[in-house]
């Protein structure tokens, strides 16, 4: 039974944001994408009849205990209240928002700064927070209100970071003017600069006792202050690049220091000098601070992890994996039972760290997956992703199949011949690659090309390829011979996309100059320009070849040879597969909810619509297939007619 117990309270705090909003998704989302050796899972958990291939999940329940959303953009920071019971978050949303962390939920939005907030702290006693902001102020808000109760705007550049001293009676506050500032809460006024960093200063801290700070700084040192002199009193040199954070130990004898060198360092305050350097993040680390009882250290990077260090020895004891974004900051709460991490994936995840290494399913790419798109057959999917590989999957097995590797920089996209026996894939090297997916191999490189290449599609007949580049031209290549063979040159900036005309006779590009130019693929002259209103980055011809399908739109050919004036939209599937953020719909109605480790940065539809391939931030890319037949009456409704209204060169679709 207290197993049972245990498992239930986990599937309701990671259900939780998604039980507030559509309640019945626990017998869908919560259930499916709940770990496998779930009780909860094993005891309520019957085949949706309507689903027929599941999404992989992690075998069991790991230290990430509950993901926090309500933010609109970037969490730069997150800290516990003095009792553990609250959590506050701050924003590029402008806002510093409350949290119970108990069950979760959103318990206040405190509003007020006008541009992004950097980071908040509890007063000791925890009846005041006070936030810094890149709007150049300091402002203390009630906790227990909401309200606003102190404003202080002396600073004449953003302030990075905010801190209470012991006591209480004082807030010193870092500033990209390179000074921190002491601010006397009694007197409500500024008592104290200190001066000295050569440039920005990004944090400042006081030591347990209150008699000194600590303050990092771009200038890539940290300084030591005496706060009842207001002088430096030392200098902690060894960093490589600019330290973005610094903190005391619980009792006061270290400081560790978190720098862009990828290192956490820790400092003997007694002697000043480096007494360990910790070693294992692959990106700059953003923050570092010790447990309760002083004997870890936890450091956010943006490699996407939190890592647990040993102070005694130096050596990496844990890694917090599962954010999908770089991480800003992590901090323990009071009892040092739990961590919580902040992070540009716009969310708050609370760890259990005596569970150790979280069990999850991260499967493929290490980065960002691009773009995923079908094979002809609907057999294979190939995955694009910012690793610098494309991967093959085998839609059936839902296995990797292919690793192709020779990209020096991010990959754009990824397509397939018609015949399915190539890909051509786009990457930030300036290249195309030509690979063959029945061996993996590259077949060719595809070179010309002076910036960034966005995309790359085959002609009908696979002869050719055609590629847009931020060089803002379009090349044509000989896929016989990796040769190029034409460039379409006239657009005035980046071209994003790129299609031929169901008879590969023409070419449609599309570019952030708000045209579309249509060419001649034998003569290389532009045959029509059509004016849009905005970059546009989706672009496909209907059937017929008379009429573009677009993200701003369908737009009408006027130089496409036909009869008669007639045309008509392309075949449509009888039902709508699709992803949103946060939801797999059907026919525009919400049917799946995603949980953020599952959400999408590319996603492909096969040719019949009943199966969806989920490329995330993470790497992973999840399978979910449908049976329309075996669906509520309800989902296969379309939720809106569509019109097409013809105007001068442009047909737009509108709801009815």
């Amino acid at each position: 039974m207290l197993e049972l117990a245990y498992d239930a309270k986990r599937f309701v705090l990671h259900l939780r944001s998604i039980i507030e909003v559509a309640p019945l998704q626990v017998y869908y989302s919560g259930l499916l994408f709940t770990p496998g050796s779930s009780l909860i899972r094993g005891a309520y958990f019957k085949n949706i009849p309507w689903l027929t291939m599941e999404p992989k999940v992690a075998d069991m329940w790991g230290s990430l205990i509950q993901t926090l959303e309500g933010h609109t953009w970037y969490v730069n920071s997150a800290v516990f209240s003095p009792n553990g019971k609250l959590v506050a978050s701050v924003s590029w949303d402008n806002t510093v928002r409350l949290w119970d962390t108990s069950t979760g939920m959103q318990c206040g939005v405190l509003e007020g700064h006008t541009d992004t907030v950097n980071s908040a702290v509890f007063s000791p006693d925890g009846k005041l927070l006070a936030s810094a902001s890149c709007d150049n102020t300091l402002r203390l808000w009630d906790t227990s209100t909401g309200t606003q109760c102190g404003l202080l705007k002396d600073h004449t550049s953003e302030v990075n970071s905010a801190v209470f001293s012991p006591d209480g009676t004082l807030v010193a506050f870092a500033s990209s003017d390179n000074t921190v500032r002491l601010w006397d809460i009694s007197a409500g006024k500024q008592c104290g600069v200190l001066e000295g960093h050569t440039n920005w200063v990004y944090s400042a801290v006081f030591s347990p006792d209150g008699k000194l700070v600590a303050s990092a700084s771009n200038d890539r040192t940290v300084r030591l202050w005496d706060t009842s002199t207001r002088k430096q009193c030392g200098v902690l040199e060894g960093h490589t690049n600019l330290v973005y954070s610094a903190v005391f130990s619980p009792n006061g004898k270290l400081v560790a220091s978190a720098s862009w060198d990828c290192t956490v360092r820790l400092w003997d305050i007694s002697t000043g000098k480096q007494c360990a350097v910790l070693e294992g993040h692959t990106k700059d680390v953003n923050s570092a601070v010790f447990s309760p009882d002083g004997n870890l250290v936890i450091s956010a990077s943006n490699d996407k992890t939190v890592r647990l260090w040993d102070t005694s020895t130096g050596q990496k004891c844990g890694v917090l994996e599962g954010h999908t974004d770089l991480v800003y900051s992590a901090v323990f709460s009071p009892n040092g039972k739990l961590v919580a991490s902040a992070s540009k994936d716009n969310t708050v995840r609370l760890w259990d760290i005596s569970t150790g290494k979280q069990h999850g399913v991260l499967e493929g790419h290490t980065s960002w997956a691009y773009s995923a798109v079908f094979s002809p057959d609907g057999k294979l999917v190939a995955s694009a992703s910012r690793d610098k590989t494309i991967r093959l999957w085998n839609t059936s097995t839902r296995k990797q199949c292919g690793d192709l590797e020779g990209h020096t920089w991010v990959v754009n996209s990824a397509v397939f011949s018609p015949d399915g026996k190539l890909v051509a894939s786009a990457s930030l090297d300036n290249m195309v690659r030509l690979w063959d997916t029945s061996t993996g191999e590259q077949c060719g490189v595809l070179e010309g090309h002076t910036a960034a290449v966005n995309s790359a599609v085959f002609s009908p007949d696979a002869k050719l390829v055609a590629s847009a580049s931020l060089d803002k031209t379009v090349r044509l290549w000989d896929t016989s011979t990796a040769k190029q063979c034409g460039v379409l040159d006239g657009h005035t900036r980046d071209v994003n996309s790129v299609m031929f005309s169901p008879d590969g006779k023409l070419v449609a590009s599309a570019s952030w100059d708000a045209t579309v130019r249509l060419w001649d693929t034998k003569s290389e002259t532009t045959i029509e320009i059509i004016k849009t209103h905005a970059g546009i980055n989706i672009l496909n011809f209907s059937n017929d070849g008379m009429h573009l399908h677009t993200s701003d739109g369908i737009l009408q050919l006027k130089s496409y040879p036909h009869s008669g004036g007639n045309w008509e939209l392309p075949h449509t599937l009888p039902h709508s597969l699709d992803v949103t953020d946060q939801w797999i719909t059907c026919n525009m109605k919400k049917l799946l909810w995603l949980p953020v480790e599952y959400r999408l940065s590319c996603s492909a539809v096969n040719d019949t619509g009943n199966l969806i391939v989920i490329g995330s931030p993470s790497g992973r890319v999840t399978f979910i297939s449908i049976d329309f037949t075996a669906l509520p009456a309800a989902y296969l409704q379309p939720s809106v007619n569509v019109a097409v209204i013809e105007g001068t060169g442009f047909l737009g679709l509108v709801g009815c």
